[in-house]
Parts: structure tokens; sequence; C-alpha cells
């Protein structure tokens, strides 16, 4: 009984600190993307750009871009990646996509760069980029057929109209709100008005919380905050009026509908703002980052007149259907994460990874699946680890699985591409971090860099090559 107690614990507080820390200002900005992706984007002007049919010195460089500019973990890109898969981008420019962000954006670069220095930085950057293309590729290779086959009919209307003004206008409101949410700049940081709130209970609530759902840095596990508390209970009250409000939106725009955006803009601003417990109450802190979310929501709602009101529902209605796929597998991946990782030592993966062997980088990769991170919260972990004697390798194979796999992500993608593709997917990534993790290792620990780049040209090349004579020979069908 105590072992199903210490499970249970381990899954609500994973859960409880997530949905707290993590999901408001990354992930419902994200959904809201994929929705206008999906319902106002027009479907030729993605094929144009990431279709099967574009060249690839046009897709996958272009994929790659896109994903440098988004600060996003595994989770919060899966609405972007199904967004963009949906309207038609071939398979291998979509998985760079869905690769390369997590692994490889602007703001995991720069704070690698700082807390570990330049060389990880740059091998983050470079590792990302020709595995993410390599697997990318790979991937579109063995499933050419299938791919060819999902966009027969799209292809013929791939010379059609380009993405309107008033899209671009929109979409980038999203985009910058999202970047708002997440980027620590310092403007964004900065306090702009602080005032204490009188609240004498707020002191014994925060330490009650502090109990349920204790800090642990070792594991990741972040505590609950009183503001985390209310933000879920935001969330769920959103939820409730979402079922309806944005649930049956084909039917037209209803009371509902305007409660849950006015909700949803309310939890965004509540979750830009700064709220401490003190022991005269709570300190409350207006910053560029509450001003910033703030102004950009009130920006969207003049963008939103621009359109015709049935390209607004079909907005909101492709939104809530993102939300209906991928949340549920959010929330049950988070929570066995927490069951798994109550039960794993970080000293376990330590005492096997202090050299650059296979098994080393194997365990840095299991160890970034299994005690999976949000986004940057792996660079001070991985710090951590150097500084108890991991060796440089297996922690690269680490920072290049951890922001690509975890147990949620995974049932995400699968409910995205089908099992097959994301479990293909699943391989190769894990194949390519134990890869880079070895590679990286063994030019620290001073193997020629000529013969590393012939090692690993080689190795990739036979990989292509041979995936390539299997879709050949037996092409793979839908699943």
């Amino acid at each position: 009984m105590e072992f199903l107690i210490t499970a249970l614990q381990g899954g609500l507080a994973s859960l409880a600190s997530y949905l707290a820390a993590h999901v408001l200002l990354c992930l419902v900005p994200a959904f809201f993307i994929a929705g206008a992706l999906s319902a106002l984007v027009p479907q030729q002007s993605i094929i144009r750009f990431l279709g099967p049919e574009a060249p690839k010195w046009i897709s996958y460089p272009a994929a790659a871009g896109a994903g440098s500019l988004l600060a996003v973990c595994s989770c919060t890109i899966q609405p972007l990646f199904a967004g963009i898969y949906k309207k038609g981008a071939g398979l291998g420019p979509a998985i760079t996509f869905l690769f390369f962000a997590p692994a490889a954006n602007i703001l995991a670069l720069s704070y690698t760069g700082v807390a570990l220095g330049a060389d990880f930085a740059i091998a983050r950057i470079v590792l990302a980029l020709s595995f993410g293309i390599g697997i990318g590729l790979i991937m579109a290779s063995i499933f050419h057929a299938d791919d060819t086959a999902r966009l027969a009919d799209a292809q013929t209307f791939a010379a059609g109209e380009g993405i309107s003004r008033n899209t671009w206008l929109f979409l980038g409101t999203l985009v910058a709100l999202l970047l708002a949410g997440t980027l620590k700049l310092d403007f964004l940081q900065t306090a702009l008005v602080q005032f204490h709130l009188p609240a004498g209970n707020a002191a014994a609530v925060q330490n009650l919380l502090d109990r349920w759902v204790p800090a642990d840095a070792a594991t990741g596990a972040e505590a609950l905050s009183l503001q985390g508390l209310l933000l879920i209970s935001m969330l769920a009250a959103i939820g409730a009026l979402a079922w309806r409000g944005l649930g049956l939106i084909e039917n037209g725009f209803n009371r509902l509908t305007w409660a849950s955006l006015l909700l949803i803009v309310g939890t965004l601003v509540f979750a830009a703002t700064g709220i401490q417990v003190t022991a005269a109450g709570l300190l409350i802190t207006f910053s560029g980052r509450t001003l910033a979310v703030a102004v950009l929501c009130a920006i969207l709602l003049p963008l939103a007149r621009r359109f015709d009101s049935w390209d607004m529902q079909q907005w909101l209605w492709e939104t809530w259907r993102f939300v209906k796929q991928i949340f549920p597998l959010l929330i049950v991946g988070v929570f066995l994460v927490g069951v798994i990782r109550v039960f794993i030592e970080p000293a376990w993966i330590q005492a096997i990874a202090g050299s650059n062997t296979l098994l080393a980088n194997l365990a840095g990769v299991a160890f970034g699946v299994f005690m999976y991170f949000p986004t940057l919260v792996e660079v001070p972990i991985a710090k951590m680890f150097l500084s108890l004697g991991m060796h440089p390798g297996p922690l690269i194979a680490y920072l290049m699985a951890d922001p690509e796999l975890s147990l949620q992500s995974i049932l995400i993608t699968t409910a995205i591409i089908g099992k097959l593709r994301a479990w293909t997917y699943v391989g190769l990534v894990a194949l390519f971090s134990t890869l880079a993790g070895l590679t990286y290792g063994a030019w620290i620990d001073g193997t020629s860099p000529l013969l590393l780049a012939a090692f690993i040209a080689t190795l990739v090349g036979g990989i292509i090559g041979a995936t390539h004579l299997l879709a050949l020979a037996r092409p793979i069908r839908p699943t």
C-alpha cells in the first residue's frame, strides 16, 4: 500500500507542478497557433515550402529555421507539428521541425552557452541541425509512398493563393504572445509596479502546499505555489466553459464562447503576473511580461475582426480539436513520468555515465526520456550532473534526447502520425542521440575530428541508403 501511495503522490505532484508552471504561457498560445495554421493558412502555402515535392534545400532549412524561433519543449511543439502536418507539410520537413525546435531553439542554445560553455552550445546546434535534417530525410525515405498517397489530392492545388497579410499579422501576434510568455529577457522580467495585498492565510496555505508537493532539485520536481494552485483552478474552469463554448462553435458564437475567451485572456495575464507569498500577505508584481501579454491579447481582438465570422469559428474549432486530441495524452504522460521518476535515483545514472562508453550514452538517452524536464530545465540539471562527474559525451546524449522524447510526447506523436511512424522516429532519435554523445565524447577524449567526420558520414550515409532500399523494396502502407 505504501508503494502505491508513493507512486500516486509522485504522479500527482508531477502533474500539479507541470500544469501550474509550464502549460499556460507556452502551451495555450501554441494550441491557438496550431488552430490558426490549420484554419487560416491555405494548404498550398504549406505545401509550397514544406511539402514532399518542395526542393529539399528549401523545405528542410525552412523547417529548421522555423523551429529555431520557438522556445518550446517536446509537448508544446506537438500542436504546432500537428498543424503543419495536417495542412500538407511533407513528413520529412515536419519531422525536422519537430526535432529541431525543442533541441536547438535560440533560447535553449543561448542558455546552454551561458550555463555549460560555448563548446556545448556549438555542439548542440551542429548535431541537432545535422541529425534533425538526417532524421527527416530518413523518415521521408521510409514512408515516401505513404506520404505521397496522403497528399495526392493536395498536390493538385499547390499553385494557388498564398498567405494573406491579415493572416500573417494574426499569426505573428500569436507567436509574439508565445515568445512574450516564455523568453527570459530583462525588459520582460523588469518589475513595473509592485504592491502588497493583505492575505493572512496565504503563508499557511503555501506551507501546506510545500508539504504536499515539495521541490526536489535532484529530480527536477518543482513545488506548487499558491499562484500555481489558482492557475490550475482557472485552467479547469476554462475546460468546463470551452466544452460547449468552443466545442460547439461551428453553430456560431455563444455566451460560453465569450466567457471561455475572456477567461483564457485573464488566465494568461494572471500567469504572467508575479505573486509571491510573504509574511505580510501577497507581493503582487506587474512586470514587462504582464504588460506584453495583456497588450498582445488586446491586439488580437481588432485583428480577429478583419476575418469573416466563419474563419474565426473555424480557428476556434480547430484549436479545440487539437486540445481534445493532445491535452489528455499530455496529462497521462506527465502523471506517468512522475510515477516513474519517484523510483529512479539520479545517482544510478551518474554511476554508469562517468566515461564515454556505449552503455553510458544509452543511459544518458534513457535518463532524458524517463526523467523528462520542461524546456530549459534540462540545462541546469545537465550542469549538476557535469559537476558530479558525468562525461561530456553522455551529457550531450541527454541534452539531445531530453527535449525530444518523453512518454507524453511519444503518446501525442503516435496520435498524430500513427504508431509505426512515431516509434520509427523514437528509434531514430535514440540512435542519433547516442551517436551524438559518442561523437562529442570521442572529440573531448582527443580523437581526430577528421576521423570522426568520416565515421559519421559513413554511418549516416549507410543508414540513409539502407532505408531508401528498404522503401523501394517494400513500401509501408499507412497505419
